[in-house]
């Protein structure tokens, strides 16, 4: 079963607001997905929240489970994503896939590649 994600309020809201901008994007399966997500998670305040939550801005080492590769990235903002630096928009597939949850959560999520594990090894909120 998969983890329930976990937001603090403001990104909570804050990604809410970016799902309205972005109705008619071109990638509407993932705002969906992001929409979602939202639906069932726990909304935790900002001083509470676990600093081991992925959330905007996290650097975050995550391991394909079955190609036993491990990536680092960062969440960001659309504006700031840029693949070679390894930031990932938060709209894009693998952020939806992993925003709101924690360090060794794993989490099956449908990529461009196919259906993928994917385990959380390691968060970073600075």
């Amino acid at each position: 079963m998969k983890p329930t994600p976990v937001f603090c309020k403001k990104d909570y809201h804050f990604l809410r607001e970016l799902i309205l901008k972005s109705k008619n994007a071109t990638n509407a399966k993932e705002i969906g997905q992001l929409s979602h997500e939202l639906d069932r998670a726990i909304i935790s305040k900002e001083d509470v929240l676990d600093s081991s939550i992925i959330r905007i801005n996290s650097h975050v080492t995550i391991e394909d489970v079955k190609a036993q590769k491990q990536m680092k990235i960062q969440i960001v903002l659309p504006s700031a994503s840029n693949v070679k630096e390894g930031k990932i928009s938060i709209l894009a597939p693998l952020s939806v896939a992993i925003i709101g949850f924690k360090e060794n959560d794993q989490v099956d999520w449908e990529l461009p590649a196919g259906i993928k594990t994917l385990k959380i090894i390691a968060v970073s909120n600075l």
